[in-house]
């Protein structure tokens, strides 16, 4: 039996299904953004970052917002405190006033920042302007223990936590969709031909040609003024339902897990193939000479090597599948390992039996 991991999801190539524009990629600036912000994390349970000092400068700093001054040069010990970095994904058209997660994690060496409450943070963007502001009590999923006598028991990843709804959206995004000059569908995967199939299937939905292939990736829409009109269009266009054209014929081999994955797509011409397997052992039983007695040698160690070399061959096939199914049996018939795996289908490929792309990863 093959010991290499096979993933795919259909054993012969099936047939396309229709499916929805929406899913197939995005209209231009109708995405998400990314916040990051740094705050403190109080009320731990002494796994905080004890006296780290971006920690104490940290607190120092949010306690100054409540007029109290700490003396110069004291610092304290913050056990219980924990500095920490914070992302979330600002949707699109997200409103202020609207909720948003936020994932907290901890950059010190803090051990654990369950039960923690976060300190009001802002979060940023890319362009430094705060769009958020993020508070709230934890939720860690992971569990550290320390024990007196140096052992440890780590569930998961005590460190980092989620606060859901914690950030609340102070300013919205302007996507730019009801200004620009038209509407612009972004595909996920490129690919020329499903380009056309998606402008073809909004010109005839729409009873006009409005779209236009641009390229592998992107359909220019002519789109009407006004935010209204151009969300149901939007709208409109996402839930149109196309039958995509097939992907192209891969087989991804991820060299460092040893995982191959060959799509239904992928055929093998006529070829012969053996497979075989060298073994070199090598046996060291070095032995003690020991010199006779009254004499002058000296114990010394003689050494000894065994050397055997086994050869597995197998008898060359042929290989006259073209189907997927028909791939994956000739395969195990051979019982090749992984390395040995890759091996074979990169002389497919160099021999032009393999017709599809050998992509390792």
């Amino acid at each position: 039996m093959l010991r290499a991991i096979f993933l795919f999801a259909l054993a012969l190539a099936a047939p396309l299904h229709a499916e929805r524009i929406k899913d197939m990629g995005s209209f231009q600036g109708v995405r998400t953004n990314q916040l990051t912000g740094y705050g403190i994390v109080v009320g731990l349970a002494g796994t905080g970052d004890d006296s780290l000092d971006y920690s104490t400068l940290a607190m120092k700093g949010a306690i100054s917002r409540f007029g109290l001054t700490l003396p110069a040069g004291l610092n304290p010990s913050l056990k219980n405190a924990a500095a920490v970095m914070l992302t979330a994904e600002l949707p699109a058209f997200a409103k202020p006033g609207q909720k948003l997660d936020v994932t907290v994690s901890a950059m010190g060496k803090a051990k654990s920042i369950r039960g923690g409450t976060l300190i009001m943070a802002p979060l940023l963007g890319a362009d430094g302007q705060i769009y958020a502001m993020a508070q709230g009590n934890l939720v860690v999923g992971g569990l550290g223990v320390d024990a007196a006598d140096g052992s440890k028991v780590s569930v998961n990843i005590p460190s980092a936590g989620r606060i859901g709804g914690g950030a609340t959206v102070e300013r919205a995004v302007d996507t730019g969709f009801t200004t620009s000059e038209g509407l612009t569908f972004n595909l996920s995967t490129p690919d020329l031909t499903n380009a056309r199939i998606v402008a073809a299937a909004i010109n005839t939905n729409l009873g006009s040609p409005v779209a236009r292939a641009i390229d592998g990736v992107s359909v220019a829409i002519v789109a009407p003024a006004g935010a209204e009109a151009r969300t149901a269009l939007m709208s409109r266009i996402e839930n149109l339902d196309v039958t995509p054209t097939a992907p192209p014929a891969r087989v991804i081999v991820n060299a460092r897990t040893g995982t191959v994955v060959i799509n239904g797509l992928v055929r093998i011409l006529p070829a012969a193939v053996t497979h075989g397997k060298l073994t070199v052992r090598i046996d060291e039983k070095p032995q003690v000479i020991q010199p006779g007695p009254f004499s002058q040698g000296k114990t010394a160690v003689q050494q000894s090597s065994q050397i055997d070399i086994e050869e597995k061959t197998a008898n060359a096939f042929l290989m006259k599948g073209a189907s997927l199914a028909d791939i994956v049996a000739a395969i195990n018939r051979i019982g090749a390992a992984p390395g040995d795996l890759v091996a074979i289908l990169e002389a497919l490929k160099q021999a032009g039996a393999l017709q599809g792309e050998l992509v390792v990863i």
